[in-house]
């Protein structure tokens, strides 16, 4: 069966449900086709339950800081409000038939079923082909990177997935992968009481983040008891009993009753059929332009994960340039430099920009500033639970700044008036002129302006 659209959206997460609707609210005969649940991984498995679930473990981090500070609490972790609140008041017990039907709403027509393009100006999906005469929109995302390890196609493990919908705590848990996700659910777990052993191929958590950052939070981690191996890699998984056993390649092994696998994501180029349009299947990302399109194609572009973004405020982002460039309005194109990032472990850690290895490694002239938020009057009050930095990197030849990093009890929060810096290339004489309220976190901001004075 063959029917005609003015769009076709193919994934519908945050970034391609965006773009759907803003393009049928326009008046656009839009189709959004979707394989899972509209909303996409950030709402059901990503952004949204693992925030409910750290935002469970620091209230009980929180509970218990009163002791020497406001009296006395006990605390008695419970899981079971944490899996109930994910189940029915985040994700609906993973029914999206409210999202479906406010989409539908807008005029859009909605499709379940596995998009592939099937040629230009031709999407195939649940049977129908669909003449597209506008636009196609590629928003399919991402899904889990695993990686080659023997034995590990042989074991039941986890992924984000299967971490976010379990209704029990493991006993004890190996985590392969130290980045966001897998910082994120190493310190939920063993806070809820679970044996937890962190492992990461490169030589320290975070890796693409400032090594100060990531060494505080291995230090943070190690104190919870969190057992952190880095520089170390997986030689071989096998069933251990009842549990799992990780071989690393120093010769040792930890045991595990799970094995949650946070490895990274790819997109999947092959699924969405991307050869019919001449382009390389085999390909990492899509590669699109500022306004993104997609290279080498007419009237297709490509937004969110699948072109390497990476994060949902990204996907979401490229949407409005995407919708604009379609609707033929005038807007400025796409920009990386000021990309935040945010790994919600306790503390926070925020970052914006370029680390200072990245702004070395581009030939930048580098000049660096750091304060220690226990140091800063807002971190003394606060005292339990202060640790955190602020570290600044500026291009010296031009006075701005190219990166920041802030690690804190709102790490992520005080990290806006950074991007904001970061985004508008603010000379870094103007923010020392600027007015810090005090006693705030933010303020240790302008103490690591006065270090990278000198």
């Amino acid at each position: 069966m063959t029917e005609q659209a003015d769009v076709v959206v193919i994934g519908m997460g945050p970034g391609g449900e965006d773009a759907a609707a803003n393009l049928a609210q326009a008046g656009l005969d839009v189709v959004g086709i979707e394989k899972e649940l509209l909303g996409g991984e950030c709402p059901y498995w990503a952004c949204v339950p693992t925030k409910m679930m750290v935002r469970a473990t620091d209230l009980l981090a929180e509970a218990g800081r009163v002791t020497g500070m406001a009296g006395r609490a006990t605390v008695s972790p419970d899981w079971s409000p944490v899996a109930r609140r994910i189940r029915d008041d985040a994700t609906d017990n993973w029914d999206d038939k409210v999202a479906v039907a406010r989409f539908e709403q807008l005029g859009g027509r909605f499709v379940r079923g596995e998009g592939r393009l099937e040629g230009p100006g031709r999407v195939s999906a649940d049977g129908t082909t669909f003449e597209v005469s506008r636009a196609v929109v590629v928003a399919t995302g991402t899904r889990p990177a695993i990686p080659p390890v023997p034995g590990l196609d042989e074991v039941e493990y986890w992924n984000n997935r299967g971490a976010v919908k379990t209704e029990e705590v493991p006993s004890s848990l190996v985590v392969m992968g130290g980045g966001s996700v897998g910082c994120e659910f190493s310190q939920v777990f063993a806070r809820y009481g679970s044996r937890v052993t962190l492992v990461e191929g490169l030589h320290h958590l975070l890796p693409n983040e400032d090594v100060e950052a990531c060494q505080l939070l291995q230090r943070i981690f190690a104190g919870e008891g969190i057992d952190v191996r880095t520089g170390a890699k997986a030689e071989r998984v096998e069933r251990d009993g009842d549990g799992i056993s990780v071989t690393l390649d120093d010769g040792t092994k930890v045991s595990g009753e799970r094995l949650l696998v946070a490895t990274g994501r790819r997109a999947d180029l092959a699924a969405i059929g991307v050869s019919s349009l001449g382009l390389d299947e085999k390909a990492k990302w899509l590669e699109v332009d500022d306004h993104l399109r997609v290279r080498g194609t007419d009237r297709v572009w490509a937004i969110g994960d699948v072109t390497g973004g990476g994060f949902t405020h990204v996907a979401t982002y490229h949407a409005g340039i995407a919708v604009a460039d379609i609707l033929g309005e005038e807007v400025p194109g796409a920009e990386d430099v000021a990309v935040p990032r945010v790994t919600f472990t306790d503390p926070e850690v925020g970052a914006v920009g370029l680390t200072e290895r990245a702004a070395r490694e581009q030939g930048i002239d580098v000049r660096t500033g750091t304060s220690q938020i226990p140091e800063s009057a807002r971190g003394w009050i606060h005292k339990a639970g202060n640790d955190g930095l602020i570290k600044l990197v500026e291009d010296a030849g031009r006075g701005v700044l190219v990166g920041a990093t802030s690690v804190g009890p709102v790490g992520g929060e005080v990290l806006s008036m950074l991007t904001l810096a970061v985004h508008a290339r603010l000379p870094t004489a103007d923010l020392r002129r600027m007015v810090y309220a005090y006693p705030t976190f933010h303020r240790a901001v302008e103490d690591a302006l006065r270090d990278l004075a000198g």
